[in-house]
């Protein structure tokens, strides 16, 4: 295609989603839950992607993969991200932050129709699920609003902002029995769902140590000290802001850098999430009982208002710890092998989404008995794609959904869990803010000794934002 055909084709695109609500023809009159209903097993399900940057490029693009995938609508508050343009993104971007910028310029084999604001595309009665991959703090809301719009949900991780946010997502799923499944991608990997029927069932012993770490040396100017100023073009930074206190818009925060901001995010949810899913997942745990966290902002001096070194521990009812470390100023393995580490009293196994490898226990004192285990490795059969993870995790993920679309089962890894297991980020920020040894009580989901941890549990949304 010319360019110039390109470039008035956008334009036809653009005007034609933004002005209206964008509803297919022959759709108005059913909602999504009549489709999932009548559709046939080789119709195609038509999806609204909410969120299309980095992740968002990332999900469009395997949700596009599956053959019974429509990609229907999209979804953005950055101008060339709704586009798919990068040659119109702004430059210092580009600059500083090439890898995170989707490279866009899909094929779509129908154009999807365009918005600017996710509430429009909630009315477009012909969408019959979204995927929705905006920053932390935008989750709740967006999901909630789905689930009451009729649609099912891929919703991408840390599932919230606040604890309190995940139970009410959980008791709006709970009214509608909308499918909503978390981007928690290694429930979608063969090797962790190996070892989550094998370690209960006593593969290693009895398990009492689960342990991970984040590991990135950032030092020394981490994500650098910025002043506030005009966002580029296109960026709606007062939507990006959303239910947060406003603030200047900086060029260090949106749109990928906020991960490093706590009104936003943070590596605890970032990255953190990820492993203490997998980790309470092998050990078959819901919920610490005890919290305890330390560490700062111990080396660089950038404007990140988060640690870069922290090490927080859970303890559990059942007599376990888990621990999980962030290290953004050092580099180097934390194993000899994989991303995590389960300890038991016949041998510890490490693994990650390429495979497992079992190291049998030796003996300590007073014992007699020379190896309970063998040795055991296992590689995964999927291919591995270049940023380490292998294929069959986040694609599994979004085939699993699909199929739960048409089943009405529930996915692999549904809203509940993926609440409780954002919950670990939630309660290890909270102690480190508190620096208070925390009580837990998971069925009320409050803290039992902390009247200054329970006020973390959530905050005040700016108007006219309502959870």
């Amino acid at each position: 295609m010319k360019r110039k055909e390109l470039t008035t084709r956008r334009k036809f695109i653009y005007k034609t989603g933004l002005v209206g609500a964008g509803v297919s023809m022959g759709a108005a009159s059913f909602d999504a839950f009549s489709y999932s209903r009548i559709r046939g097993a080789n119709d195609k399900i038509r999806m609204g992607f909410i969120g299309v940057g980095n992740r968002g490029s990332q999900l469009l693009k395997l949700f596009m993969d599956q053959p019974d995938v429509e990609a229907a609508a999209l979804c953005d508050i950055y101008e060339p991200y709704l586009l798919r343009d990068r040659s119109k993104v702004d430059r210092r971007y580009l600059d500083v932050m090439p890898g995170q910028i989707p490279v866009m310029g899909e094929k779509f084999p129908k154009p999807p129709v365009l918005y600017r604001d996710y509430r429009k595309l909630l009315e477009n009665k012909g969408i019959d699920a979204v995927c929705i991959a905006t920053p932390d703090h935008w989750h709740a809301l967006q999901v909630i609003d789905a689930i009451d719009a009729g649609k099912d949900i891929y919703v991408e991780k840390p599932l919230t902002a606040t604890i309190v946010e995940g139970r009410k997502m959980v008791e709006a799923q709970a009214r509608t029995g909308r499918v909503v499944a978390v981007g928690l991608n290694r429930r979608g990997n063969v090797v962790f769902q190996k070892l989550a029927k094998e370690i209960p069932a006593g593969k290693i012993g009895k398990v009492s140590v689960g342990r991970a770490a984040r590991i990135s040396n950032m030092a020394p100017d981490g994500i650098g000290k910025l002043k506030p100023e005009n966002p580029p073009e296109g960026f709606n930074w007062d939507m990006w802001l959303g239910p947060r206190a406003f603030r200047p818009y900086q060029y260090n925060i949106a749109p990928y850098m906020f991960r490093w901001w706590s009104d936003y995010s943070s590596q605890m949810g970032n990255w953190g999430v990820h492993y203490m899913d997998a980790i309470r997942w092998l050990m078959g745990e819901t919920a610490p009982s005890v919290i305890t966290a330390h560490g700062g902002k111990y080396v660089i001096d950038h404007d990140a208002d988060i640690p870069d070194t922290m090490q927080v521990t859970f303890e559990f009812a059942s007599k376990k710890i888990i621990t999980f470390s962030i290290y953004e100023a050092t580099s180097g393995n934390f194993f000899p092998y994989g991303e995590l580490e389960l300890r038991g009293t016949k041998g510890n196994v490490y693994a990650d989404e390429r495979g497992y490898r079992i190291v049998p226990a030796t003996k300590g004192q007073f014992q007699t008995w020379d190896k309970l285990i063998e040795e055991e490795e296992f590689k995964n059969p999927s291919p591995i794609l270049d940023d380490g993870s292998s294929a069959d995790s986040t694609s599994g993920l979004i085939r699993n959904f699909l199929d739960c679309i048409r089943t009405r089962q529930q996915p692999f890894c549904t809203l509940e869990e993926g609440h409780r297991s954002t919950s670990f980020a939630h309660l290890a920020n909270i102690a480190l803010s508190t620096g208070e040894r925390l009580c837990w009580d998971p069925v009320k989901e409050m803290f039992t000794n902390s009247e200054a941890a329970n006020r973390l549990l959530h905050y005040q949304y700016r108007n006219p934002w309502k959870l």
